[in-house]
């Protein structure tokens, strides 16, 4: 069991920060890179992908050959546009965790374009891909991904530890990340004298401490109970209600109604589009990908 601890943490830590690499720091400059996208009159959207395809190869007889591909995101053309909240919904796989994956820059598409605040990550290399992880994505998973022996503040300083910020600002703005999602006083506690909603209010806190341009949450309830995860939803529409523009990934239709915007994964394409007027549900619409 300390050994699965000992990998889950280590996954945490690469996800979570960058390598000192000097496009990290560029990016926490806040200076963009990449081609800009043209971009239609109005609001630029934050994220825009465009005709999105993953594959994987399928290999068969003694040297290996690939025989055939499977599709996974099949030629997915999407836009999120600043603040806005979006539930993406789909059962075990439906390709919603692979595009996950892409739009969370923990992997490339096999082709296809992808824009996050005005860079073409899908064209980046490795490198390039942590920095923007670290700089312009928050990530919060169902499994908390808590270091088991560092404090609450010391968890959330994770992303910081790679850029510039000195030592005593990091435990500064870790703090107020901490006091914004109700854990003021919990700055020195363990993640073993929380309770679960505690500890995914840790994460959350480790997730907005970077002030990143997108909240990206996959299944962030999967571990709670009914009213914690009430809770935990709050929360998130509290950070959207500041202008956060925030992901939810689920299986759970009602936890997914907390978007403005509802998409449906099937069998790699987004089948289904509901869209919110205050907070009410508006007709469907079907997406042809």
């Amino acid at each position: 069991m300390q050994n699965g601890q000992c990998v889950e943490q280590n996954k945490a830590a690469q996800l979570l920060t960058a390598p000192t690499h000097p496009y990290t720091q560029k990016l926490l400059n806040s200076e963009p890179s990449g081609d800009p996208v043209p971009l239609p009159a109005g609001q630029a959207p934050l994220l825009e992908v465009e005709k999105l395809h993953v594959a994987f190869p399928i290999r068969k007889g003694i040297l290996k050959r690939v025989v055939d591909h499977n599709v996974v995101v099949n030629n997915i053309s999407f836009s999120l546009r600043p603040g806005e909240t979006l539930g993406l919904v789909g059962e075990s796989g439906s390709g919603k965790s692979t595009f996950m994956n892409i739009i969370g820059c923990l992997d490339k598409p096999t082709s296809g374009t992808y824009y996050l605040d005005g860079s073409r990550v899908s064209d980046m290399d490795k490198d390039e891909l942590a920095g923007i992880r670290n700089a312009k994505i928050g990530f919060v998973f169902q499994s908390f991904n808590l270091l088991a022996r560092t404090t609450a503040v010391e968890n959330v300083e994770l992303p910081m530890i790679y850029g510039s910020t000195p030592a005593r600002e990091r435990t500064r703005l870790a703090a107020e990340a901490l006091a914004r999602v109700g854990l003021r006083g919990r700055e020195r506690h363990l993640p073993s004298q929380l309770s679960g909603g505690q500890q995914q209010r840790v994460a959350i806190a480790r997730a907005i401490v970077n002030d990143p341009s997108m909240i990206l949450a996959d299944e962030p309830t999967g571990n709670l109970d009914t009213s914690t995860s009430v809770e935990i939803m709050e929360i998130f529409k509290s950070l959207n209600d500041q202008g956060k523009t925030v992901i939810i990934i689920t299986h759970e239709n009602d936890i997914a109604e907390y978007g403005e915007r509802i998409i449906v994964f099937k069998d790699g394409s987004i089948v289904e589009e509901k869209r919110k007027r205050n907070g009410a549900p508006q007709a469907k619409e079907t997406i042809h990908t």
